[in-house]
């Protein structure tokens, strides 16, 4: 359904720049059509741009944002938001399937998307996981506005695909919205056969873990999950215990324009990691998250 929809995004922006070009032909103003359609394409640039100053104001407290880091942070945001909502989750989200080798005994990993993504979110992270031969499922979420407890049932199914290869138990790593899916999961389906542990370790990539102002923009059923101080993640966080939270690493950064105050994106009694200079969707393509996933998958079968 995500891609559906992005794909209509898609060509309700061509459509209406080919209007504006087409407007300007029609009036003898061709410099002004040309100025309206680069003005819609380049609306998500403005966008990203004006949270990333909003956010000067919002992470009071916060380390200085100066501004070459700022832009760079935003042209490198910008460059990853078009990269996936253009074409990677409308157009390529099934161009690399899940690995599941039969003969495979290494550890896997579930790759788990944010709001309103897919699958094709993990393109670059799928693509350098099968040149290294590391089994993975990455996951389509469904309904894209339901319930974040509803993604629980997908969550597991995926788990389970991991450990019928008989490796060790798997690593997740989760995007924005992702985060809060898997501890969906974790509260209900946690606890293997006699206690065993059914996955290593979960990374979370800026998941709003207390919330964040953002998502009072949306009417989504999941995204008033994700707004701050709401019943669900409060019951959501008297539910876990301590030793549960001591199995997440939290990524956030300063720059995160969609995850904000920043320290929302971080979970209590989980591992803190900073990220520098990244935005939102620049999370997926900092090599330290990457880096540190080799690690986990590296870690001895207990």
């Amino acid at each position: 359904m995500n891609a559906q929809i992005q794909r209509a995004v898609m060509a309700c922006k061509i459509s209406l720049s080919l209007l504006g070009l087409l407007w300007g032909w029609a009036t003898g103003q061709g410099w002004l059509g040309l100025v309206a359609a680069v003005a819609i394409f380049c609306f998500s640039g403005l966008f990203i741009l004006l949270g990333l100053l909003v956010l000067r104001r919002v992470n009071r407290g916060a380390p200085h944002l100066p501004t070459r880091a700022l832009l760079g942070a935003w042209w490198r945001e910008w460059s990853a938001f078009e990269r996936v909502f253009s074409w990677q989750q409308p157009f390529a989200t099934q161009r690399y399937p899940d690995y599941l080798p039969a003969t495979c005994r290494e550890r896997g990993v579930l790759l788990v998307h944010g709001f309103t993504c897919n699958r094709g979110l993990w393109n670059g992270w799928m693509k350098r996981l099968g040149e290294q031969s590391t089994p993975f499922v990455a996951l389509t979420l469904e309904p894209a506005f339901g319930s974040i407890d509803a993604y629980a049932e997908q969550i597991e199914a995926g788990v389970q695909a991991l450990l019928r290869l008989g490796g060790p138990p798997p690593v997740i790593v989760a995007h924005s919205m992702g985060g809060l899916a898997v501890r969906a999961w974790l509260r209900r389906y946690g606890d293997g056969p006699g206690g065993a542990p059914r996955l290593a370790h979960v990374m979370t990539l800026g998941s709003p873990h207390q919330g964040t102002l953002m998502a009072r923009f949306s009417p989504a059923r999941n995204a008033r999950q994700m707004r701050i101080g709401n019943a669900w993640l409060a019951e959501l966080a008297r539910s876990e215990a301590p030793e549960l939270r001591a199995l997440f690493s939290c990524y956030f950064s300063y720059f995160d324009q969609v995850v904000c105050p920043v320290r929302t994106a971080v979970l209590t009694g989980a591992r803190e990691i900073e990220v520098p200079h990244s935005g939102h969707m620049g999370l997926l393509d900092h090599p330290r998250a990457f880096a540190d996933l080799q690690q986990w998958l590296a870690e001895k079968k207990p």
